[in-house]
């Protein structure tokens, strides 16, 4: 029997509860979630819960967003949620490294009408990222991706950021790593510098949830 003290996002019986109460996935999305699973096993721990593409559709909707960044596509299930989320004349650039799994994210984006949205780079996010006009248009961006780079992907994009524009930075628990001062792993030391400096950085409000591995969520301050 589960205690209020024992409640973990991550025990399934605590997860199952939580998707069960969320907006629940349609039939693409779960195909998109089966055959990511299937087809890559034994990286499906990058794509993200349900719950978590409900809350990144919401966010995109309440911000009113119409140019969106993300970096880190994986398989589309993100990109398929912020898409969804913009109208139809928003915009997404989409960054990644890996052909086989964005492959994957190009079918389902066509399938659910949103790849005339999105605009896939396949290079390093740094370098997309760098080349961007520096001014501050972008409404919403989700950061997903190598986590020694997240210093650089956080300072390109909140410069970016237009007033009221909000970022979403996930893993930011690290699995519980960023709590072990005995962990000195590169990713462990980055993921706590960047947390630090969102906490911080005075041109933004932030908030740190404990969404399943651990989100930021961050506003660019309007004055």
């Amino acid at each position: 029997m589960l205690t209020i003290m024992d409640v973990d996002a991550t025990e399934s019986e605590v997860s199952d509860y939580l998707l069960a109460h969320s907006t629940a996935a349609d039939p693409l999305l779960r195909e998109l979630a089966a055959e990511t699973a299937t087809a890559f096993p034994d990286v499906d721990g990058m794509r993200i819960s349900h719950d978590e593409g409900v809350l990144l559709g919401m966010l995109v909707r309440l911000v009113g967003a119409r140019r969106a960044v993300e970096v880190g596509v994986f398989t589309g299930y993100s990109s398929v949620c912020i898409a969804r989320a913009l109208p139809a004349d928003g915009h997404l650039l989409a960054c990644d490294v890996n052909g086989e799994w964005t492959a994957v994210a190009r079918r389902y984006w066509a399938r659910a009408g949103v790849a005339d949205r999105i605009d896939l780079r396949l290079a390093p996010a740094a370098e997309t990222l760098q080349a961007l006009p520096r001014d501050p248009v972008i409404d919403f961006a989700f950061v997903d991706a190598d986590k020694p780079s997240y210093p650089i992907y956080y300072e390109e994009l909140v410069t970016r950021l237009r007033p009221g524009g909000v970022m979403v930075l996930d893993n930011v628990l690290l699995g519980g790593r960023v709590l072990d001062d005995a962990d000195t792993s590169a990713a462990a030391a980055t993921m706590r510098q960047v947390n630090d400096t969102v906490a911080a950085d005075e041109r933004v409000e932030s908030v740190m949830l404990p969404v399943r591995d651990g989100i930021s969520i961050v506003r660019r301050r309007t004055g």
